[in-house]
């Protein structure tokens, strides 16, 4: 099982992440128009100088990825994990979890959005600040942290791990490679690709989603 050191480990650079979330942002806008039933998000006007990429499952589990001048902070909460917030009796991270966070990533520390009655929801966290050469966290070393479920398709960015965690749904009709490829490396929007892969949905329907979320258009 992995723990959040090993998709420290295992991250890609900035830039490659960055460029990744904000392609599973825009594959899950195609296949899934109504935003509040979507998996994975990007907001790339989130603060003045900020990105945010976003999962949630639905479930009470998300994270939530901020990329600002300072680098590149990482939150995740698994509502489930033995290290939750909510199991402690202070209702604090627990020990080692954001101890070692620098003092630059304290405004995203502290950010009331991600909290819920001011308990902070983080399981495990990552970060990079612009001048690391790789990826950071704590001390601790909690096995069950939510970190391996949360962000497999960040460590495993290829499209036929997408079409294979899409596939989970047994409602949802099967995702299309060619287009999820096709996403995944950042080429503008075609008709064809909108449709293969939502039949329902046509380029102009995304035109907003294509704003919010950054995506390149030429």
């Amino acid at each position: 099982m992995k723990n959040v050191h090993q998709v420290a480990a295992a991250l890609p650079p900035v830039e490659v992440l960055r460029d990744h979330c904000r392609a599973l942002a825009m594959v899950d806008a195609i296949r899934i128009p109504e935003w509040e039933y979507r998996e994975y998000s990007f907001d790339a006007h989130w603060a003045p100088g900020e990105e945010m990429a976003s999962w949630r499952n639905g479930s009470g589990d998300d994270y939530s990825i901020v990329f600002c001048p300072a680098g590149v902070y990482i939150r995740g909460f698994d509502h489930e994990s033995p290290v939750s917030p909510f199991a402690s009796d202070d209702l604090r991270p627990w020990p080692g979890v954001v101890d070692d966070v620098p003092e630059v990533f304290r405004p995203q520390l502290e950010e009331m959005a991600f909290t819920l009655e001011d308990v902070p929801l983080i399981t495990c966290c990552l970060w990079r600040t612009a001048s690391d050469d790789g990826w950071r966290t704590g001390r601790a070393a909690y096995e069950r942290d939510g970190s391996e479920q949360m962000f497999d398709l960040l460590v495993d960015r290829s499209p036929e791990a997408y079409a294979a965690w899409a596939a989970t749904d047994e409602d949802a009709p099967p995702v299309p490679l060619e287009a999820v490829a096709h996403v995944f490396a950042l080429r503008p929007l075609t008709e064809r690709v909108v449709r293969a892969l939502n039949p329902e949905v046509g380029l102009g329907d995304v035109q907003a989603d294509l704003q919010e979320i950054g995506y390149p258009s030429e």
